[in-house]
């Protein structure tokens, strides 16, 4: 049907752009993300805190809001009807690339049923800088992830890869960073070959290659943001 004299056409969904922000040295944030960051409407974060410190140390004042495991569900309405009112977006994390082990998921599953257009902004990944300095055949690889919480279960699953034929690649939180070792010397054995990335691009930064019982004795009691790959599995607990 045409429009009549007085009518005006709708407007246009806006877009969410999913912005990568540094993982450590924020040195690494880039020219791209900065812009968009400066551009959009509203900018979606895990934590306030955090993201009123990035906007805060790149001189940009835009409206916050908090999208997290909390949240999600009930927030992702409010998100598309800003978004199909035509606003634009950015979607960051707490550090990092966002949505890969954080929330945004729901939100980019409903956009994509709503076709409202979606763009990455690629940049700081622990994963990928982990990765790109680990000696092990990384041709293929398991990404784990988060080991469930109680210990039993991650027990279970541990076991469970321990037939691997591939790499194995874990994240936890950095305090349980020594029980994920613990539990791996446990379950792989403690000549289990592993690399271990810390606190990647802070002046705290280490890389530790070795078996497992060595990087255990040479971490201690430590905690840092971690990124733990081991060895195609081969040995057995002794």
């Amino acid at each position: 049907m045409p429009l009549n004299a007085n009518s005006t056409p709708a407007k246009p969904a806006g877009k969410l752009y999913v912005v990568a922000i540094p993982i450590g040295n924020a040195a690494d944030i880039t020219t791209r993300a900065v812009e968009t960051l400066a551009q959009v409407d509203a900018i979606l974060c895990e934590e306030r805190k955090n993201g009123s410190r990035l906007l805060k140390s790149l001189g940009i004042d835009k409206p916050l809001l908090e999208l997290n495991e909390h949240n999600e569900a009930e927030r992702v309405h409010e998100i598309m009807l800003m978004l199909a009112q035509g606003q634009s977006l950015a979607l960051i994390s707490d550090c990092g690339t966002p949505v890969f082990s954080d929330p945004g998921k729901k939100l980019l599953q409903l956009l994509y049923d709503m076709n409202i257009p979606v763009t990455p902004l690629p940049g700081a990944s622990s994963l990928m800088a982990a990765l790109s300095v680990c000696p092990f055949d990384l041709e293929e690889f398991l990404f784990i992830g988060f080991l469930p919480v109680k210990s039993e279960q991650r027990q279970k699953k541990l076991s469970r890869l321990r037939q691997a034929s591939y790499p194995l690649v874990f994240m936890d939180t950095p305090y349980r960073m020594h029980k994920l070792l613990q539990e791996v010397q446990q379950v792989f054995g403690k000549k289990q070959s592993v690399f271990l990335a810390c606190d990647l691009t802070t002046p705290e930064e280490h890389l530790y290659l070795g078996p497992i019982d060595e990087i255990l004795a040479k971490t201690q009691n430590r905690k840092a943001e971690f990124i733990l790959i081991l060895d195609r599995p081969q040995k057995r607990p002794t």
